[in-house]
């Protein structure tokens, strides 16, 4: 019999529609785990009371945090209030944050993107740049929500990798896609940048007491991961370390 392929978990966000909440994940990050990790999604539900963690971990073989419309609420980190009419996903960050701290030690792969990326930092006691374009120095990351999403998701800027992010890439310098208001501040504790930005902004790091892949990368490798050499390889990265 073929082996079983790996199952890799994917916390929702929540969104209402209507007066319903719904538990949802972007087709995009969903087609490139099983496609490009040969993997089989499983779409984890943020519910009031979170699933036990444990139950999770011994359910799944690997965990994808996504990018979302969202932010993680600044009191997790001590951080201001947000402005008005910044989205918050309160149930996404009960589950994810959690969950993060357990998975390093566990064992279990892990690939952050975009907001699972400030997931991950925030996870490690680290801060946000709640407004990055505001931070003197920094570009602006954001995307122009007016134009086709082949625009947004073009690759932008360059950022210079080291460790395993290099690795991966073959090289040392890759150019990425930006469509991020928020960003890493203060680093967290056991995390190692391995990407950054022309700038100096911090966009992928590593888990350093990882017992296997923990990576997280600011941009979306997501996005047609199959026409960019790098995020095919960083997909077949994750896959590999599940299997």
């Amino acid at each position: 019999m073929p082996a079983r392929k790996p199952i890799v978990g994917i916390p929702c966000d929540l969104r209402m529609i209507g007066p319903h909440p719904f538990h949802a994940v972007g087709e995009k990050y969903i087609v490139a785990v099983r496609d490009g990790a040969g993997a089989l999604p499983l779409l984890i539900p943020v519910l009031e009371n979170p699933i036990d963690i444990d139950e999770i971990l011994d359910t799944v073989d690997g965990i994808l945090l996504t990018g979302s419309p969202s932010n993680v609420a600044p009191k997790r980190y001590g951080g201001p209030a947000p402005r008005e009419g910044v989205l918050q996903d309160e149930r996404r960050d009960a589950t994810t944050l959690p969950l993060i701290r357990r998975i390093v030690g566990h064992g279990t792969p892990l690939l952050a993107v975009c907001r699972g990326f400030q997931e991950l930092n925030v996870a490690h006691g680290g801060t946000l740049y709640q407004h990055v374009e505001e931070v003197p120095g920094r570009m602006d990351h954001r995307e122009d929500k007016t134009a086709p999403l082949d625009v947004q998701y073009a690759p932008i800027h360059d950022v210079t990798l080291s460790g395993t992010l290099e690795r991966i890439a073959g090289a040392r310098t890759i150019k990425v896609n930006s469509l991020h208001g928020q960003g890493i501040d203060r680093l967290g504790q056991g995390l190692v940048a391995e990407a950054i930005a022309p700038d100096g902004q911090i966009e992928g790091v590593r888990v350093t007491d990882a017992r296997a892949f923990a990576l997280g990368v600011q941009w979306h490798p997501e996005w047609r991961f199959w026409e960019n050499d790098f995020s095919a390889r960083l997909f077949a990265a994750f896959g590999e370390a599940m299997r």
